[in-house]
């Protein structure tokens, strides 16, 4: 009988189970745990081609995982825990096309996944990733710090912070991947995979060069049928190898604009406070009523 590809939450959930049996307690996590819950036998070779990370097969009740030797350390890593979520996942390989690329097979996508999940372990990655500014800088150094690839490490960022923000990856000029925070997937601010990338916004403008670049955009330009308005503070990077441009956005009040319905509201009627004559507040049970929706302050702002 042919075994059924998991969804995405399946695949999250067992990835989960797996950092949980291993239980790491130190950043980079260690790769030999997790070799040996899998019950894995762990190759280099140097004799692999470029474009060629490496696979996996078993043998003898054992799983043996090969990696290309001259491959750099993070994208061995990736590789290794890749190769363990097709064992533990139970899906086949598919490596013909690049990790995060919306061509994908669904199987390699999830098993993507699996490796951000156990590269950037949700209890050791999401205090840190909090606690950083919004900016690709700090993903860059979260990335140094996990030994992961700034491309893993800004997919897995949008995912676990609290800020309203997306990690958007770009090739020859279409999107191709997208990772949202909780607050944008909530009031579904969506970005439209296999889109051209918008003109006129900063990533459009970065094809163009190395260097990374910022800057602010209409909300509407990167959400589709987004009608609350706004603006997006924008950071993006080309990265000429692959054609690629690695971009992150977010709303820089740490809020999600309201629905437009609400913004002609009293601020008491959208917020859960009352407003006396002279514009005070009073206390109008918004902690008992939690009412109370705003995001932490400015802190994480640049």
């Amino acid at each position: 009988m042919k075994k059924m590809t998991p969804d995405e939450f399946t695949a999250t959930l067992k990835a989960r189970r797996f950092v949980a049996r291993v239980n790491p307690t130190s950043v980079p996590v260690p790769m030999e745990a997790y070799l040996a819950e899998a019950g894995a036998v762990l190759k280099r070779k140097r004799d692999l081609g470029s474009d060629e990370a490496g696979w996996s097969f078993p043998a003898k009740g054992k799983l043996y995982i090969v990696v290309n030797a001259s491959d750099q350390e993070e994208r061995q890593r990736f590789t290794i825990c890749h190769e363990i979520a097709h064992s533990v996942l139970g899906v086949p390989s598919d490596h013909s096309t690049s990790p995060w690329s919306g061509k994908r097979p669904l199987a390699e996508r999830l098993c993507d996944s699996f490796a951000a999940e156990l590269l950037l372990p949700e209890g050791l990655f999401q205090p840190l990733a909090e606690s950083s500014m919004v900016s690709l800088a700090s993903v860059d150094a979260l990335a140094a710090q996990f030994l992961a690839s700034t491309t893993a490490t800004g997919s897995r960022y949008a995912a676990v912070v609290s800020t309203p923000c997306a990690f958007v990856i770009s090739e020859n000029g279409k999107i191709r991947y997208a990772s949202r925070s909780k607050p944008l997937i909530d009031e579904r601010a969506w970005i439209q995979p296999g889109a051209d990338v918008p003109r006129g916004t900063v990533s459009q403008r970065a094809s163009a060069s190395e260097a990374t670049m910022s800057g602010e955009v209409p909300a509407d330009v990167w959400l589709r049928d987004w009608e609350r308005g706004g603006t997006l503070t924008e950071e993006a990077r080309h990265l000429p190898r692959w054609n690629r441009i690695l971009s992150l956005l977010w709303f820089d009040s740490e809020e999600v604009p309201p629905p437009v319905r609400d913004r002609d509201r009293p601020r008491w009627a959208v917020e859960g406070r009352a407003l006396d004559e002279s514009g005070a507040d009073e206390e109008d049970g918004q902690e008992e009523l939690g009412l109370n929706t705003r995001w932490p302050g400015s802190k994480r702002r640049r």
